[in-house]
């Protein structure tokens, strides 16, 4: 009764979980996936099962690196244009099992985020240099002034002198 009761929690689990869930054999060819990895890649379990999973997922190196090494990659961040998506990975080998896994969790709202406040960074780097360059101009011109009102007032100044002087 316990492992039943187990398995029905881990079966919601793998329902509910909002990262989507994917396991590959050593072939790379798709053993399982949960329904929000359907979701987020827009397909039908029944319809990728027993497929390689690059045709999902295109270049996979990343999970037969992880499978030949034998080590854990956390927190790879790949953006799937085809499916507008950015993915944050966290893929694993389970060499008892044959499997290399993977939850995927999506940051596509996170990244349109910082794309957007990039954007604003950059037009407000640009403003700042345009109205700072728009006030060295400024004072250019005044010191321009200056300089000539100056002279006119050392010329004006020194016909004063010369004609007192005489």
């Amino acid at each position: 009764m316990l492992e039943t009761t187990q398995n029905h929690l881990w079966q919601l689990l793998w329902e509910y979980d909002p990262n989507g869930l994917i396991a590959v054999d050593s072939d790379l060819m798709i053993k399982v996936v949960n329904p929000a990895f359907c979701k987020l890649f827009n397909v039908e379990a029944s319809e990728i099962i027993g497929k390689p999973v690059t045709e999902i997922l295109g270049n996979v190196d990343h999970f037969k690196t992880v499978w030949e090494t034998n080590q854990v990659i956390r927190g790879r961040e790949t953006e799937y244009p085809e499916y507008h998506l950015y993915i944050r990975e966290f893929i694993f080998p389970i060499k008892e099992e044959n499997i290399i896994g993977c939850i995927m969790s999506d940051i596509t709202a996170e990244m349109e985020r910082k794309k957007e406040t990039d954007i604003i960074k950059a037009e407000t780097v640009k403003k700042v240099n345009e109205v700072v360059d728009n006030q060295m101009k400024v004072a250019q011109e005044i010191a321009g002034l200056l300089g000539e009102t100056t002279a006119e007032t050392k010329i004006s100044l020194l016909k004063i002198i010369e004609l007192v002087n005489q």
